[in-house]
């Protein structure tokens, strides 16, 4: 089973205070590219997993998905986006993404944010999500950039500017990295970009876009904190099709 990192009490209070987690996706500064990489949702059958508190779950409902399908693996996550939501067409279930076993066939998309970086076995989720993909269905996901997760100790230094500098720690050694992010012993698993790409290629999939987020000058203007996003990609995004077709229209 995956590392159930949300449920610890510490951690779920800390991550409640993001602003992702206060504001929902406006609060995310990559939504704006990930969602260009959506299909339209009108009247498609979705899949999120690692669905959080549900904020993608509502807003595809609210942009005219027929049923939405809401994954996590943690209870004070599935808790917070029952909650939250009014809608028989939105059903939260626990899941962990390492054993994912999906219906063949079921989904017109599968989207994922900031969660596969915690799959270990990231080829084997890839064909599970594949299969479970009508013909020309889409899968769309962000995930911690490999860059990101791959710093030299303590993270960054500076150079004689005082401008940040992230040396890497062994990007070519893929494999799981701890870390303290909002709690101790954090694990998550470090996998290149290639390894990502060519995984999504094994099991089917045709890659359409990928993105290594970049703050907009909007954005960077409105929140100074992101121009330390331009030194280093935090972010990669990448969406992916079932080749077979287009999803039903109806």
């Amino acid at each position: 089973m995956a590392q159930n990192i949300y449920d610890q009490p510490d951690f779920f209070a800390g991550y409640s205070q993001l602003g992702r987690s206060v504001q929902g996706l406006d609060g995310a500064p990559e939504w704006p590219a990930l969602r260009a990489m959506l299909p339209p949702m009108a009247n498609r059958r979705v899949v999120d997993l690692g669905c959080g508190f549900g904020w993608f779950c509502r807003w595809a409902r609210g942009q005219g998905a027929a049923e939405v399908l809401g994954l996590d693996l943690s209870e004070r996550m599935l808790a917070r986006a029952r909650a939250a939501t009014v809608d028989t067409a939105i059903r939260y279930e626990r899941a962990d993404l390492e054993r994912l076993a999906l219906p063949g066939g079921r989904f017109d998309l599968a989207y994922s944010s900031l969660a596969l970086h915690y799959v270990e076995d990231a080829a084997r989720l890839f064909a599970e999500v594949h299969q479970a993909l009508v013909p020309g269905g889409d899968f769309a996901f962000s995930a911690e950039h490999p860059i990101y997760m791959a710093p030299s100790r303590p993270g960054w230094s500076a150079d004689a500017s005082g401008r940040k500098v992230w040396p890497l720690d062994r990007y070519l050694v893929e494999g799981p990295r701890t870390t303290d992010w909002l709690a101790r012993g954090v694990v998550k698993h470090h996998r290149t970009i290639g390894t990502t790409l060519n995984g999504l290629i094994a099991a089917g999939f045709t890659i359409r876009r990928v993105e290594e987020f970049c703050p907009t000058p909007a954005q960077i203007a409105a929140r100074p904190e992101l121009a330390e996003e331009l030194e280093r990609p935090m972010f990669l995004l990448v969406s992916a099709r079932r080749a077979g077709g287009s999803p039903s229209e109806a």
